[in-house]
């Protein structure tokens, strides 16, 4: 006989629909035996009802008032039978209290988007013009758990290990120069992972891909009459969902497939997947902003407000979240486990993350309750997370973040001591010895490893590396902002003529500084991380915000990869000697070295002697380690001189059964790349001005 479970049947019928009390976990909607588990919460809520539409018909089927009995606590939950899951959107309408003063923004009328949906439609196409005449504008949809992922897994590799690569989704592949067929999609990024592996990178962190609306403050440029966008998605709708607009498929809702699918082929080529999250703020704005879910919810649970309702802003975006109440700090963990577990993501870039540290009233907090849990969640456990240790309120605790452990940081000391340095400012040799070592200074003190600093020298918040040795000041004008956005703190050097020049001479040092700065990148301990196109010389002609431009001057100019092959090639090789170099890559500021040298040592034009006064402009490393297989030891000398002139290094003294090989050299402008093929012995060289050079270690072969 066929039993049925009682507690799968309907008991009553409402709006012309089967229903029955739901399960309150987990939140969102789920599939049961016949039909589909609506849960909801809302603290003040005091009346909630369903609104059921058609996807395809773009009808209202149903607005559904929830019994008060179907309510448990603070969640509503409701199972509703009969559902094609295929076709059906849903949102909700909370009643209660409307006292902004009070804290409170309940509107019956509102028809709020499910912060738990794992699919959201209604900004299915990129730059699709919305109708704006809708009353619902971002749909929540039901997903489907059927994707093979044929035994995909997070990768793991080691931090130390990793050679992270920004990129833009939209940006990296939607120029007609990229070639593909799936342009500015996650399928146009599987169409160039061949590229990416070529390149010897072994990570990409993706730019926001949380669901977002590219028309939120969208405007038309005063002068070009250029459609500005929310290009850069820092401002999340969907925690839970991919956004669809950067899908090939997102017109048919097949966005969760083809962003799995991304993932699993990254994983196959080796790559691992970081996605830069956003939990400091939303899109709904301050109290002038849209009601899109949280404030129609439980504004008071959700957001910092003031004493006198208004929100607290310091994501510098208008609002912020409430991330350590116990109630934000579960839709936060919830979100990361999803993405997690069900994506196989390997790790989590956290913009603006000391804001994740601030109690309800936005003060920094010694134990944050939000990084403690992720930090000891068992199901993150293997995953990276990486902290922007810093907030639009003036927060900075770069070497300070509460890490638990377990938490990375982008290291901006490091970025902005390599550009000055790079540049030939005064006073830089004494941090520069810090940086290039994994920043002990920041992080040996508690017991954290170099890998804690992700080293980098450009992001997508500020110059290319093109553009940072081409433009003294930022040219922000495409904006439509009269170039008052952006940072005016650069440490920039446009070697001698601001933007482009035909001139021969400038061309090959900026070409020559771009070496410069990879190849200390490179050889500095760590996890380095590189922009997107810096590896061919992409320039986004000075502007150092373009959060609001989709057009070619931020698309990624795949021509450039054959105009600017020797720094392609000069960047490939740098990238294969690091994961050559296990010195390189030492994650323990306590290790001995090698049997002839410490693990990390300082020179100047001499061996062990740095003169550390403040106008020099030379300074060398030297690292080294045991090679466990063979006995040998792995060492690598890298000499730097940023002044106007050449300077003669000696070298320091090998055994008598090695000697030191020539791999780069960027004063040398026809062949940076040697290869080892030039052989020294306890010499020296003259290091061009403005030149770094790098050797390695190797045994005699007479």
């Amino acid at each position: 006989m066929n039993y049925e479970r009682i507690d799968n049947l309907p008991t009553d019928t409402l709006e012309g629909y089967r229903t029955r009390p739901g399960k309150p976990l987990p939140f969102g909607v789920s599939h049961v035996p016949g039909g589909l588990n609506f849960s909801i919460y809302t603290s003040a809520g005091t009346a909630c009802s369903l609104v059921l539409f058609s996807r395809e018909n773009n009808t209202c089927l149903a607005e559904i008032k929830i019994p008060d009995h179907y309510r448990i606590g603070d969640v509503y939950a409701i199972v509703v039978y009969g559902l094609d899951d295929e076709d059906i959107e849903y949102g909700f309408k909370v009643d209660g209290p409307n006292a902004p003063e009070l804290g409170y923004r309940f509107n019956s009328k509102n028809i709020l988007m499910d912060p738990y949906a794992k699919v959201v439609s209604g900004r299915d196409v990129w730059g699709e013009e919305p109708d704006w005449s809708n009353p619902y504008q971002y749909r929540s949809r039901v997903a489907f758990d059927d994707f093979d992922w044929e035994g995909d897994h997070p990768l793991e590799i080691d931090d130390a290990d990793l050679v992270i690569y920004e990129l833009h989704v939209r940006s990296f592949t939607k120029s007609e120069t990229s070639n593909n067929k799936f342009k500015g999609t996650y399928a146009g990024i599987v169409e160039k992972i061949p590229y990416l592996k070529s390149l010897g990178i072994n990570a990409v962190e993706l730019m926001p891909v949380f669901e977002f609306d590219e028309f939120e403050n969208s405007r038309i440029h005063p002068d070009t009459g250029e459609r500005l966008y929310n290009y850069w998605g820092y401002s999340t709708v969907g925690f839970f969902a991919p956004k669809a607009g950067l899908a090939e498929s997102g017109r048919f809702g097949m966005q969760v497939d083809e962003f799995k699918q991304l993932v699993k082929q990254l994983h196959q080529a080796g790559i691992e997947v970081i996605l830069d999250v956003v939990f400091n703020h939303t899109a709904e704005g301050n109290e002038r902003g849209p009601t899109i879910s949280f404030k129609g919810l439980d504004n008071k649970i959700y957001y910092m407000l003031t004493p006198e309702g208004y929100y607290f802003n310091f994501s510098g975006t208008g609002n912020t979240l409430n991330c350590n109440n116990p109630v934000v700090r579960n839709l936060v963990l919830d979100c990361l486990r999803y993405w997690t577990s069900e994506y196989h993501i390997d790790g989590f870039r956290f913009d603006l993350a000391s804001i994740l540290g601030r109690d309800p009233w936005g003060a920094p907090l010694s134990n944050p309750p939000l990084l403690e849990s992720l930090a000891f969640d068992p199901i993150l456990s293997s995953c990276k997370l990486i902290a922007e240790a810093w907030d639009a309120g003036g927060l900075y605790q770069v070497g300070t973040f509460p890490a638990f452990g377990r938490w990375s940081e982008w290291n901006g000391k490091y970025r902005d001591t390599l550009r000055r340095y790079l540049k030939g400012d005064d006073g830089q040799l004494g941090e520069m010895a810090q940086r290039v070592q994994g920043s002990p200074d920041l992080y040996q003190w508690n017991g954290r490893s170099p890998a804690t600093s992700i080293n980098f020298i450009t992001c997508h918040d500020g110059f290319t590396l093109a553009d940072l040795v081409s433009f003294n000041g930022k040219h922000n004008e495409a904006n439509g902002e009269n170039n008052q956005d952006g940072g005016n703190d650069n440490y920039s050097w446009n070697c001698g003529v601001e933007g482009w020049s035909d001139d021969s001479n400038i061309i090959s040092l900026r070409r020559k500084q771009c070496m410069n700065a990879l190849s200390m990148l490179m050889t500095s301990r760590g996890t380095p991380m590189l922009l997107m196109g810096d590896e061919f010389g992409r320039s986004q002609q000075g502007n150092n915000n373009a959060y609001c431009i989709d057009s070619p001057l931020t698309w990624v100019d795949w021509n450039l990869l054959e105009s600017n092959s020797m720094l392609f090639e000069f960047t490939q090789h740098l990238i294969r000697f690091r994961h050559n170099h296990p010195c390189l890559r030492i994650n323990d500021f306590a290790h001995q070295g090698s049997k002839y040298f410490p693990s990390c040592s300082f020179h100047g034009t001499s061996p062990w002697q740095v003169n550390w006064s403040n106008e020099t402009k030379q300074l060398a490393w030297l690292m080294s380690c045991e090679q466990s297989e063979n006995g040998d030891i792995d060492t690598v000398y890298v000499a730097t001189n940023t002044a106007h002139y050449a300077t003669w290094f000696d070298l320091p003294s090998l055994p008598n059964d090695y000697e030191w090989q020539l791999n780069f050299n960027t004063g040398d402008s026809q062949t940076p790349v040697t290869q080892g093929s030039s052989s020294f012995t306890d010499q020296g060289i003259l290091v061009g001005e403005r030149s770094v050079v790098i050797f390695s270690a190797s045994r005699s072969e007479t």
